[in-house]
């Protein structure tokens, strides 16, 4: 499989992952009789597998959102490895910029959500 279809299968399987993720958190909430719009729990990486299980909607929007906020960087990490592999210094130094730029972002955005 060459990497381009490698990427765009990554990103299609995460979009559509994400997509369903969060509908099953909109369909959850309004079952319950609780609007998506009217906010809810901060993020709490440590409750999302047990909310999951407990079928709570807040885990699969809050898991739905993880997966789309990850894709962009799972999809640059999987080019970095191909261009690598491929030989491609160039392109792995563009990728592991990018990258770096994401995890800087993502640092930088660490405890400002409040």
């Amino acid at each position: 499989m060459d990497l381009e279809r490698a990427i765009g299968r990554l990103v299609t399987v995460g979009t559509y992952l994400s997509v369903v993720l969060l509908a099953v958190g909109v369909v959850g909430l309004l079952a319950a009789g609780r609007s998506p719009l009217d906010g809810g729990p901060p993020l709490d990486p440590g409750h999302i597998v047990g909310d999951i299980a407990a079928l709570r909607p807040e885990g699969f929007l809050w898991l739905g959102l993880i997966v789309a906020i990850a894709n962009p960087a799972a999809r640059v990490m999987l080019a970095l490895g191909g261009y690598l592999r491929l030989g491609e210094r160039g392109m792995a130094v563009v990728a592991m910029l990018i990258l770096g730029v994401i995890v800087l972002s993502v640092g930088l955005a660490i405890g400002t959500e409040g």
